[in-house]
């Protein structure tokens, strides 16, 4: 959602009028009534106006039907691409069939949505581009998201890192939590910011491990405490699993702050250059926290490799992204 607002204020921004409409998804079991439910949906008028064009984000928006329809995929619905071997593996034999079944279906109406209905494509990150690389017919265009226009700010290369994200198993706070218990890893402190499912098993995780005084778990930021953190932080540490995208990178670099993230992160690791704007490391806890350790000793690092982010942060623009999707 924080994108829809985005791109809705920005394409308002260059003149133009723009209204942000939530399609239906009414999760697991009840995908083909979210499908045939969008595309349904009349787009074609808004409070008596004609709408020009339509920019869809997620599944299963790309369903609802415009002359001119362009799809800025944030993802499709991924335990039935990337993360199917990995999820059908924790089904019941009788839940597998089903949901291979509803996973053929999906995708044969996500290639059909996505070629015959979408009158152009682009994609959040290479990562996205690379989960339909399955039909080489489809052609899309990598256009990465500029940060939220929040007021970022420095003030400082303090002694934290900080983790900012839901806390579910594909981002990997646990991790990061590893990473502190290694050799590299001691005397280092974390900030935790976000809720989610593993929010217990994490604080138990780190007190088993006797971190409990140097991992700090917050809760859920508003945007001001977001960006107090974000102006003191060392840097931030963000390792989820192939991420669409990952916002809080762009929000990283707009804070003047690196980012350590992993090779296998997919969006984050697309936008962090190693030695540049961040370090890119392996999965590893030992891995992790050698590169923590780096950034450690050694604040003016911290600081050129922050100002090299900002610069890259920089060059994603709201109204370069407004005159791809809606211009041109």
């Amino acid at each position: 959602m924080v994108i829809a607002r985005e791109l809705a204020e920005a394409v308002r921004e260059s003149g133009h009028d723009a209204e942000i409409v939530v399609t239906p998804d009414y999760g697991f079991g009840r995908q083909s009534r979210a499908y045939w439910d969008t595309w349904r949906t009349n787009v074609s008028q808004l409070g008596g106006l004609r709408v020009d064009r339509v920019v869809s984000l997620r599944y299963p928006s790309y369903a609802v039907r415009h002359p001119q329809h362009v799809c800025w995929l944030n993802h499709t619905m991924r335990e039935y691409y990337d993360l199917w071997p990995r999820w059908q593996g924790e089904l019941s034999a009788r839940g597998r069939i089903k949901e291979r079944v509803r996973r053929t279906l999906i995708h044969a109406a996500d290639r059909y949505l996505l070629t015959r209905n979408v009158t152009r494509l682009f994609v959040q990150s290479r990562t996205i581009q690379a989960r339909l690389a399955m039909w080489p017919s489809l052609r899309s265009t990598v256009l990465y998201p500029p940060a939220p226009r929040r007021g970022y700010r420095t003030e400082a290369y303090g002694p934290e890192f900080l983790f900012v994200s839901r806390l579910t198993p594909l981002k990997r706070c646990g991790l990061v939590v590893d990473a502190l218990a290694q050799p590299d890893g001691a005397g280092l402190r974390l900030v935790v910011a976000g809720e989610g499912e593993e929010s217990a098993s994490l604080k138990r995780h780190a007190a088993e491990l006797g971190l409990a005084d140097r991992v700090t778990f917050v809760g859920r930021l508003t945007d001001e405490q977001l960006l107090d953190h974000l102006a003191r932080c060392r840097a931030v540490v963000f390792p989820p699993l192939q991420e669409d995208y990952g916002f809080v990178t762009v929000e990283a670099f707009a804070s003047r702050k690196a980012v350590i993230t992993c090779r296998d992160s997919g969006g984050p690791a697309e936008l962090v250059h190693d030695g540049v704007s961040g370090l890119v490391c392996e999965p590893t806890a030992p891995a992790m926290a050698s590169a923590m350790r780096t950034l450690s000793e050694d604040a003016a690092l911290a600081e050129r490799l922050g100002a090299a982010a900002f610069e890259a942060g920089a060059a994603l623009t709201w109204p370069g992204t407004v005159r791809a999707l809606v211009l041109e």
